[in-house]
């Protein structure tokens, strides 16, 4: 493991030159991999560790996501069974379902958590809030790797050839092989490089950046600055094209290519001081609904809410209520005609 200066803080790190696709291939020779789960991150995972030469089966209930997984190339009753069998049939259990369905799916992977097998997540959730999920594993290996990114865009960057990064860590080590199977699947999933974590710290940190900078955050940002430009006379495209489309098309790439400064550098002299001026007010202003959100992530108010919207049986139809909302929002309608005008799309 290599030990790299993040900001003057040491941290561990493993990248694939000292843990090459090849060493990960020898470590898990003898493994038969069960995805369980094919919605959002099963299908990456999954593809990217049989593209890689894993052993790999998928479990999963019938229906709509069943059907996606012939359609990827997993066969029914060879590399694609119900999630009992699937469970049974893997000495490592990826268990990719939904929070709230490994809830409910609990006592059958239970069962089927023999000795010598390990227990994976890419998230904290169920570990962390045990007392909330009922999630107890016993005398078996519990380990995690959590891409920092969605199950699609793994597998996009694997095609491409790069990688998405992604956290690891080890909560028991029942096998004493525990650490070097959580490295293993990280490579063979496309990771781009891995750092250490722990249950705890990935489910609070991840929690908290969904409704934070990364998705709650950013949307009620983009609508306050959409709706103050149109109460003032700007059209909704201008608007649009002010608040979304510039930071998307425009300055994302430059600061996620080499940092904030480099996209304040590439901007004008009056974009630049306005940005300096403006980035203490708005940091002071969030800081403190910031602050709130780590604590109600923290004690667990979030991932109760959480289990308890997303165990209801209407859960889905209230989901799509909300996420219509959004969609047809005076902001989205117009990002929706703004994006055909984009030249690839023309």
């Amino acid at each position: 493991m290599a030990k790299l200066n993040f900001g003057g803080v040491e941290e561990t790190v493993i990248t694939r030159e000292e843990f090459p696709l090849g060493k990960a291939l020898e470590v898990l020779k003898d493994e038969t991999i069960a995805v369980i789960g094919y919605g959002v991150q099963g299908p990456g995972q999954g593809l990217d560790l049989r593209d890689n030469g894993f052993n790999v089966i998928v479990g999963q209930r019938p229906g709509k996501t069943y059907d996606k997984a012939v359609a990827d190339g997993w066969k029914p009753g060879e590399t694609l069974f119900s999630i009992e069998e699937a469970c049974e049939r893997g000495t490592i259990i990826m268990c990719l379902l939904s929070d709230a369905a490994v809830i409910s799916q609990w006592p059958t992977i239970k069962k089927h958590l023999t000795a010598g097998k390990a227990l994976y997540f890419s998230h904290g959730f169920a570990i962390n809030w045990s007392d909330r999920t009922g999630v107890v594993p016993a005398d078996v290996d519990v380990i995690m790797v959590a891409p920092k990114g969605s199950g699609t865009m793994l597998r996009v960057l694997f095609k491409e050839g790069k990688g998405t990064n992604s956290s690891f860590a080890v909560y028991q080590d029942a096998t004493g092989r525990a650490l070097e199977r959580t490295l293993a699947l990280g490579i063979g999933i496309g990771s781009g490089y891995l750092f250490e974590t722990t249950f705890q710290r990935e489910a609070v940190s991840d929690l908290t950046g969904e409704r934070g900078s990364l998705m709650g955050a950013i949307q009620g940002l983009l609508l306050a600055q959409y709706e103050v430009l149109r109460e003032n006379g700007h059209t909704p495209s201008e608007a649009f094209n002010e608040t979304v489309e510039e930071l998307t098309q425009s300055l994302m790439p430059l600061f996620a290519a080499k940092g904030m400064d480099w996209m304040y550098a590439n901007c004008s002299t009056t974009a630049q001081r306005g940005a300096l001026d403006w980035m203490g007010p708005f940091h002071d202003a969030v800081k403190p609904v910031v602050e709130q959100l780590y604590a109600s992530v923290k004690c667990g108010n979030e991932a109760q809410r959480s289990i308890d919207s997303n165990t209801q049986p209407d859960y889905r139809e209230k989901l799509e209520e909300e996420l219509k909302a959004l969609r047809e929002s005076e902001m989205w309608r117009t990002g929706a005609v703004v994006r055909t005008l984009r030249p690839e799309n023309a």
